[in-house]
């Protein structure tokens, strides 16, 4: 056999980087995810296409609104879309209507909701949906590599919450309990309440004369705002309040 035969072929790249054909890749067998991306600022979705174009996302729509996302998503399925929750006619939840659309007809699409301000019943309802969802303040996407990532993991089926909701969340859930506006010792006396304990057998408990539990119960009541009912009995309506609370 010639030499020539036993030369090692190189594989040159676009930049004239020569490589041994055992290192160079494989085409890629899978494709680019396409995206739809849904927003009336038209300089922050140009750049918003940009982006994703150079980072390997294919972008085969872009909306103004939510009747034209809801058409595009339609007719090509992308494998996400990212909306904005407020867009034209009433810049309201417009683009949260459009995803719950999205999400009823074309489960299989991942879905990215970006906002200028934390909704949190809207991400609630959003996030409720399952895997393939994330919210997003605008605000917060400052990290270019970041981003990208979030959004891969997102189109993968991940689920994403933007930091400031996890915290908006947990303010809310303490602004919602029923039981805060309780002094400790009456939230003791509702706890042995809930146990099962007469106002004599608290009395005992807590070391106080039952016309003291008395005063902390009636209190209860009202601070709960339980009033007298012909058919409700308030303490047993006192009792589930705490229960549900816990």
């Amino acid at each position: 056999m010639c030499g020539a035969c036993h030369r090692r072929v190189l594989v040159i790249d676009n930049r004239g980087v020569a490589t041994p054909p055992e290192m160079a890749e494989a085409p890629e067998d899978r494709r680019a995810p396409r995206v739809v991306l849904a927003d009336d600022d038209v300089l922050l979705r140009e750049g918003l296409a940009s982006l994703l174009d150079r980072s390997g996302f294919d972008v085969v729509g872009q909306a103004g609104n939510g009747v034209e996302l809801l058409a595009q998503v339609r007719s090509v399925r992308p494998e996400l879309a990212i909306i904005d929750i407020r867009m034209p006619p009433g810049h309201a939840t417009e683009g949260l209507q459009a995803a719950r659309v999205i999400r009823a007809e074309l489960p299989g699409t991942a879905i990215i909701v970006l906002s200028a301000h934390v909704e949190v019943e809207e991400a609630m309802e959003l996030l409720a949906g399952g895997e393939g969802t994330g919210y997003l303040l605008k605000s917060r996407v400052t990290d270019v590599t970041q981003f990208i990532e979030t959004v891969g993991r997102i189109a993968a089926g991940g689920s994403v919450v933007d930091p400031s909701l996890v915290q908006e969340l947990i303010r809310a859930r303490r602004r919602r309990d029923p039981l805060d506006v309780l002094s400790p010792r009456e939230r003791e006396v509702l706890a042995l309440m809930a146990e099962g304990a007469s106002n004599a057998g608290i009395a005992r408990q807590i070391f106080v004369t039952e016309g003291t539990v008395e005063k902390h119960v009636r209190s209860i009541l009202t601070k709960l705002d339980l009033p007298e009912s012909e058919t409700e009995h308030r303490r047993v309506l006192a009792v589930l309040r705490f229960l549900e609370a816990r």
